[in-house]
């Protein structure tokens, strides 16, 4: 039970989880019809450039 309050398999992947996230909700709405492919492009590289950010500023430290 402490490994699941813990976040268990998934713990100290939050950027990585939101980045997914983000990428199929940009998939979703071009899918669906509520965006453009160009604004769906804009959208994958917006959540990258995060993603990369955060993992460039976590391993500074180390």
């Amino acid at each position: 039970m402490n490994k699941f309050i813990r976040g268990g398999f998934f713990a100290n992947r939050k950027t990585q989880i939101m980045t997914v996230v983000g990428i199929i909700s940009a998939v979703c709405a071009y899918l669906v019809g509520d965006s453009d492919l160009f604004a769906v492009i804009q959208a994958i590289i917006a959540v990258c450039a995060v993603y990369v950010l955060d993992k460039s500023k976590q391993n500074k430290g180390k």
